[in-house]
């Protein structure tokens, strides 16, 4: 383990209920990153998506990739800026190639793993992809800014 919820939310601003990363488990700076997403039935989106048959929305599993794409580039930057992180954020400027591959219900685990694909200042292209055991349910180009709040 690299970071738990705890130091997460002391690199990212986001907070319950939209903290949507758990844990960091591996993390090469400028390269890639992976963690997780424990998804319990207990989260208040499922009280309406849906009451009866329960299911992940994809655009929560995209967030939560997301979420793991800002603590790679926050990590990755130089020490100095990390220290101004607390006045920073990160925006999404585009999101590619979306595909959901398979449905994501309560009692799943999901891995987000991320690879850069190009990063040019503050901006950051990102491969993300997200898995349940092994095998792939989402995947995305992202591409973020980091920028003043």
């Amino acid at each position: 383990m690299l970071y738990n919820v705890v130091e997460i939310q002391k690199i990212l601003p986001h907070r319950y209920p939209f903290l949507l990363l758990d844990r960091v488990t591996k993390l090469e700076k400028g390269v890639s990153i992976e963690g997780y997403k424990n998804v319990s039935i207990s989260e208040p989106v499922f009280q309406g998506h849906f009451p009866d048959h329960p299911i992940y929305p994809g655009v929560m599993i995209i967030e939560g990739m997301a979420q793991a794409g800002g603590v790679l580039a926050f990590q990755s930057s130089s020490e100095e800026d990390q220290e101004a992180a607390a006045d920073k954020v990160v925006y999404f400027m585009s999101i590619d190639k979306a595909k959901f591959r398979s449905p994501v219900t309560p009692g799943d685990q999901l891995i987000y793993r991320l690879s850069v694909i190009k990063h040019r200042g503050a901006i950051w292209q990102l491969d993300a992809k997200a898995y349940v055991d092994e095998k792939l349910v989402a995947e995305a180009e992202l591409k973020a800014m980091i920028v003043d709040k």
